[in-house]
């Protein structure tokens, strides 16, 4: 559906939700001999999330698990919508819309696995990762062309940017 439909729909996205775990990392969970998890985060995706808050996009988080080196970036990148150790993210939106006030149409979610699903039928936009699971993918109106945890939600917000109207005066402070 990439195609002025979603396009117009892009405009209108005032929060970008993402799942963790094969959206922000490529799915993979490292243990140290202590228990603690090890997540890799790409760099990539940081600036790209850091540009759309800047241009007034909220950006939030809607994980099963729950890890301090998450908690430890989304500190880093100013991410304070943090709904993570969800058993079922079926009523998350819901819970979404009534805190911060945005309503469907303005809100996406990326996911790349089954439990993700039930959050993609109430986002007024559905985004996959590449790498997702057949089924998520094709529920979502937009697929990466990028894996999770290698650059695919640097992708998504330079296309929301560039959707926006925003990408040139978001750069322009790199030129």
């Amino acid at each position: 559906m990439k195609n002025q439909l979603l396009l117009d729909k892009l405009k209108k996205i005032k929060l970008l939700l993402l799942d963790v775990d094969g959206v922000l990392t490529d799915g993979g969970i490292i243990y140290d001999d202590a228990g603690s998890q090890i997540k890799v985060f790409n760099v990539k995706d940081g600036l790209g999330i850091r540009l759309l808050m800047f241009a007034g996009v909220q950006v939030g988080i809607a994980t099963g698990r729950r890890s301090k080196a998450l908690l430890h970036r989304c500190e880093n990148l100013g991410i304070t919508l943090i709904l993570d150790g969800l058993s079922t993210k079926a009523d998350v939106l819901k819970f979404v819309f009534q805190q911060t006030g945005f309503l469907a149409d303005e809100t996406a979610y990326v996911g790349d696995d089954l439990m993700d699903l039930p959050l993609m039928k109430t986002a007024g936009v559905s985004i996959a990762v590449a790498d997702a699971h057949e089924l998520v993918r094709l529920h979502a109106d937009m697929v990466t062309l990028t894996s999770g945890g290698k650059g695919a939600v640097r992708e998504i917000c330079e296309t929301i940017l560039k959707a926006r109207n925003q990408w040139d005066s978001a750069v322009s402070r790199f030129m």
